[in-house]
């Protein structure tokens, strides 16, 4: 029993940390968190309530602490105070400057309350910790995506964006009830229901060239964003094998999934693909002759056939 004390009390320390950063928290986010019953919170809480924090629940909701209440700042430990730094860092590299300034500005708070050994310690680290990106991720024209995007998301009021696709050649302007917003393959996205397309649509920021909230409110229940972005398509796929080289299939692993990755085996020294693929007419045979030279196509026939064809058109191109 004694063991188990500091662990319990480090535990309620934290719920009402935790209690303090969310207007409702549930007790099974409380539970996942720190991997225990949810019998083992409903006691802590009633630790809590015991010591005099003031603590109202609601059957089904959650809990949440009285209007007004609140502890003096905590301290953080050095673990803390170290994952500050890989927080700053994205947030100036990988954010747009709107909202990259309001978190600045919110640093130099954090890091007021640091005691000063832990001020230098942060300060010896912080100039030796670089983030680079590859590619512009916002617009000039529209410096503020972000910021906007999660103003009008918080608010549920619709965004009249100005957009350019890859393929359009003049930008276009629609009312959108943002959903989420989500970074993948080293871009920012946001998802949302498009008046103008009376359907959910994808974005990304870089090709975002105007962006600003209106006063309309959103017209639909949306739900969450994961919902969205895991529903399966109805796109038509097939079936591709290949075989490819054992000591080439390990640079394969980052784009593999683009092209519907399935699974793979080893056959006779060298590594057998198996994808279900949305595209073997272009994407994928021009994906594939990057390292044909160390693979073979085992199915369809078809995608051979295509590969052969492009090889073709290059070859009548360099004579």
């Amino acid at each position: 029993m004694l063991d188990e004390t500091p662990k319990r009390f480090d535990r309620i320390v934290a719920i009402l940390i935790q209690l303090q950063s969310k207007k409702i928290v549930k007790a099974q986010e409380l539970a996942d968190r720190f991997d225990c019953s949810l019998r083992t919170i409903y006691r802590d809480i009633r630790t809590l309530e015991a010591s005099g924090v003031p603590i109202y629940s609601e059957a089904g909701v959650g809990y949440a602490l009285m209007e007004g209440y609140r502890l003096p700042p905590v301290m953080f430990t050095r673990e803390e105070v170290s994952s500050f730094i890989a927080a700053e860092k994205l947030m100036q590299k990988f954010t747009d400057p709107s909202l990259g300034s309001h978190y600045a500005s919110a640093m130099y708070k954090l890091k007021s309350v640091l005691r000063s050994t832990d001020k230098d310690w942060l300060s010896n680290i912080e100039s030796r910790v670089v983030m680079q990106t590859a590619e512009p991720m916002f617009n000039d024209s529209s410096p503020n995506t972000l910021a906007v995007l999660f103003e009008s998301i918080a608010e549920k009021k619709q965004v009249l964006l100005t957009y350019k696709t890859l393929e359009a050649e003049e930008a276009s302007n629609r009312n959108i009830e943002p959903v989420g917003v989500f970074h993948d393959n080293n871009n920012w996205y946001f998802l949302g229901y498009c008046h103008l397309r009376k359907d959910y649509r994808q974005f990304r920021t870089d090709r975002i060239q105007g962006i600003q909230k209106t006063d309309y409110d959103f017209t639909l229940e949306h739900d969450s964003l994961e919902t969205y972005l895991t529903k399966t398509e109805t796109i038509p796929t097939t079936k591709v094998r290949i075989l490819v080289d054992k000591k080439i299939a390990c640079y394969l692993r980052y784009e593999q999934k683009y092209h519907g990755y399935v699974s793979e085996k080893e056959v006779n020294g060298q590594i057998e693909m198996t994808f279900m693929c949305r595209d073997i007419e272009s994407g994928f045979p021009r994906w594939f002759l990057m390292f044909g030279d160390y693979a073979k196509i085992l199915e369809p026939e078809r995608l051979k056939t295509r590969t052969l064809e492009l090889l073709e058109v290059n070859r009548k191109r360099l004579l």
